[in-house]
């Protein structure tokens, strides 16, 4: 069976490699295997037919117990046509045939083997030199290529903006010649700043043969996760490691919803005239999806979560509401997400008689004025920045029933 995400990135497309079901679980969140299995296909429907090509579902950890494999072993069969499945392990041979036992028979298939790279990380993951357990890497290769199950084997190299450069290109060759699709190249303690992680993956791509392909894996502990992703892209990288909303070990990685939004929308400024799509992804479809992660795993979307946010599209001061397009980065729709005006302490004559209108309600401007005045009055009032438009209309219908009767 051919490995069509080495040939997506061989060709210069993009390959996002979705690890919120997987290193989600180390955020302290768990989805259920009914979840995993709905979020694969949305995520892969993005890519129409060409899913398969452009995501690779970490679908989970085999070895974490029972569960843990079924739910693993159900994203993979249950997925066919829509993503590459995947599932994780330890650097060890019955680890390796356990994942491959969770992911065999479904098409696309793979397993991603987490070698330490660093002698510090070696220690404590095996407690012996990084260079041994690199060479014995290429050996768990072999027995996955070699043993029939049809499954395609990757290789993670933990811990590595600490692991000798040469050391590593060395082996992502060697390993590359043992039949491993794909390198990731793990910044786990998320401790790169971004032009050190610029020369981290352009000294690779420099030090290694045209036919290995390297990926991304960029925590965010500093709040760089997506800029060093962009980094990394821009040496040459074509498979990015993300998670829905950023959820993973710690403080996350870097979030599926913004570097998938920024290089299918800003593709021409980050990497010039390259052509990363098959199928170029349906944005659209982000925001539901972000949505439905959140309620799986109970992490809220707040009003300032990039791209996904509750603040996306919202509009509430006089200006930004008659000049949208000046104080925006993006055109909303975009992501489908239609443009809504929001009644605040910061709300504009305009604003107040915007959202009347939405309700039914045709203010003159005596109302205006005070209804205005009132809004601003009610949410200090509250302590709340946001009034809901029932309250608008309740307390204009009170100031129309109070107002004196003109006689005839």
């Amino acid at each position: 069976m051919p490995d069509l995400v080495r040939e997506s990135a061989l060709d210069g497309r993009l390959v996002l490699w979705e690890e919120s079901a997987r290193d989600g679980a180390q955020g302290k969140t768990l989805m259920s295997a009914d979840f995993r299995v709905r979020l694969a296909r949305e995520q892969g429907l993005m890519f129409g037919a060409d899913g398969p090509r452009h995501v690779v579902f970490a679908a989970g950890f085999p070895a974490v117990c029972a569960d843990e494999f079924a739910a693993t072993r159900r994203v993979a069969l249950e997925t066919a046509g829509s993503v590459s499945p995947a599932a994780v392990c330890r650097a060890t041979l019955y680890d390796v045939r356990q994942a491959c036992e969770a992911v065999r028979g479904a098409p696309n298939a793979r397993v991603m083997i987490v070698v330490p790279a660093s002698d510090e990380m070696a220690d404590a993951m095996v407690h012996r030199p990084a260079t041994e357990a690199l060479t014995d890497a290429a050996m768990l290769v072999r027995a996955v290529r070699d043993g029939g199950s049809g499954v395609i084997p990757d290789v993670c190299f933990a811990d590595a903006p600490r692991a000798d450069l040469d050391v590593m290109a060395g082996a992502a060759g060697t390993l590359t010649a043992a039949g491993a699709g794909v390198i990731v190249v793990a910044d786990t303690t998320g401790d790169l700043l971004t032009e050190r992680c610029a020369e981290l993956f352009q000294g690779l791509l420099d030090r290694v043969g045209e036919d290995v392909v390297l990926a991304s894996h960029l925590h965010n502990d500093l709040g760089l996760g997506l800029a060093n992703t962009l980094a990394a892209v821009q040496a040459g990288v074509r498979v990015v490691s993300s998670s829905w909303l950023g959820v993973a070990e710690r403080s996350g990685m870097v979030a599926t919803e913004q570097i998938l939004f920024l290089l299918a929308h800003r593709t021409a400024e980050l990497l010039g005239e390259a052509a990363l799509w098959h199928t170029a992804p349906d944005l659209t479809r982000i925001p539901a999806i972000a949505r439905s992660v959140s309620a799986e795993i109970g992490l809220p979307l707040t009003v300032t979560t990039p791209i996904v946010g509750t603040g996306v599209g919202t509009i509430s001061t006089g200006t930004p509401f008659v000049r949208p397009k000046t104080f925006q980065p993006y055109d909303p729709a975009l992501l489908g997400i239609e443009p809504v005006v929001v009644l605040t302490h910061l709300a504009s004559a305009r604003v107040v008689r915007a959202v009347g209108e939405l309700a039914g309600l045709v203010l003159d401007p005596a109302e205006t004025a005070a209804a205005l005045e009132w809004v601003k009055s009610e949410a200090f009032r509250r302590n709340e920045a946001v009034i809901p438009v029932e309250n608008l209309v309740g307390f204009v219908d009170g100031l129309r029933a109070a107002a004196p009767v003109a006689s005839a």
